[in-house]
């Protein structure tokens, strides 16, 4: 048998494993609302779902459940798809047929001269081996 300090901390971490669980879920559930709202495409519906998983993740990150980069991530990745959603029924529609552009005759490409070698001040013999006498 553990000592009776490991004994009530080990009984503390499961309290708070239950109630981290219970938020973490929540939060999870929330987002995945938010989702299905923006794909059923209703927007008023999306933005409020939305706006509840923003809160439900804000209130994980204040009790220590998520960490803060990780909800960012979340939201950033929410608000993509929510605004990909809005911007989708706002978009004027394409017109039917665009007229081509007319392209501009090519100019005569310039060939640009080499580029003169670098001078080391050696003579070019000054690296090889002397021959034996």
């Amino acid at each position: 048998m553990a000592t009776r300090s490991a004994a009530k901390a080990h009984r503390q971490s499961l309290k708070r494993r239950l109630r981290n669980r219970m938020v973490r879920g929540s939060a999870k559930t929330s987002v995945k609302r938010a989702d299905v709202a923006i794909a059923g495409g209703d927007l008023e519906a999306a933005r409020l779902a939305v706006r509840a998983a923003i809160s439900s993740l804000d209130q994980a990150v204040s009790k220590g459940v998520l960490h803060a980069n990780n909800a960012a991530r979340r939201k950033s990745r929410l608000f993509l798809k929510f605004n990909a959603a809005v911007a989708a029924v706002q978009a004027p529609p394409e017109p039917a047929a665009r007229k081509k552009r007319e392209t501009k005759p090519a100019a005569a490409k310039t060939r640009r001269a080499a580029p003169a070698k670098k001078k080391t001040g050696r003579s070019p013999t000054s690296g090889r081996k002397k021959a034996a006498k």
